[in-house]
């Protein structure tokens, strides 16, 4: 496949995700504050640390493979120039400290993100992983770290609604709660699948099979929470 081809292809998708993600959070949370695209954002960091290290440092992924996740997908998903003109708009509005804490969240989460999947991707692999649980039930923890995530979600709608959490501060319990189940479900099948010889399209399966199972728990809990 053409660079450039991948390029595309990736950018497409990564575009699409961002416009579906950033409103589904505005539909949640609404539009005071730009949680949409500080999520985006900060999400985006931490899957380029990841799969940077994963793509570059620990398998031999083609050219292709790495122009059209990292350069394609997650180019397009974040967006540098949608924080700038949404903190410029807050300043023009008068909110000028919440366009202070759009700027600093958006640098110390992003940064902090990046090191996390940095971090996660360099000790995915490394021994003790599963602490000796074995391999026969990677999935079984899988699913009770989605069923751990919508829970958390469940929680966190109603100490949203009962103690009136600011909107930013909603937002960093959204990130940290993703983030912290999305690590850990793909901490649970991606070394099986390493050690059963799987490729590398079947180690990008498995982590977007993680990644979409978390969002749609965590989704899950917050929507029962809301009609409780």
């Amino acid at each position: 496949m053409n660079t450039l081809v991948a390029i595309a292809l990736g950018g497409s998708v990564g575009a699409l995700a961002r416009f579906w993600t950033a409103n589904a959070i505005y539909g949640w949370l609404g539009r005071d504050f730009p949680v949409g695209t500080l999520f985006v954002n900060v999400s985006g960091s931490f899957l380029m640390g990841f799969l940077t290290e994963l793509m570059l440092q620990r398998f031999s992924a083609v050219v292709e493979y790495r122009a059209a996740v990292l350069i394609g997908f997650l180019g397009a998903y974040t967006t540098f120039s949608t924080f700038a003109i949404e903190s410029f708009y807050l300043i023009e509005q008068g909110g000028y400290w919440k366009a202070a804490a759009n700027m600093l969240l958006s640098v110390v989460l992003c940064v902090a993100a990046v090191w996390v999947g940095l971090i996660v991707g360099r000790r995915l692999f490394a021994g003790g992983v599963y602490l000796g649980l074995g391999q026969d039930w990677a999935y079984g923890r899988w699913l009770l770290i989605l069923t751990l995530g919508g829970l958390a979600g469940l929680c966190a709608e109603s100490v949203f609604r009962r103690w009136g959490w600011a909107v930013p501060v909603q937002a960093i319990a959204l990130v940290v709660i993703l983030g912290l189940t999305a690590t850990g479900s793909a901490l649970a099948v991606l070394p099986g699948l390493a050690s059963a010889g799987a490729g590398w399209s079947g180690l990008v399966g498995g982590f977007a099979a993680s990644a979409l199972g978390s969002a749609v728990a965590v989704g899950l809990g917050l929507y029962i929470g809301r009609q409780l």
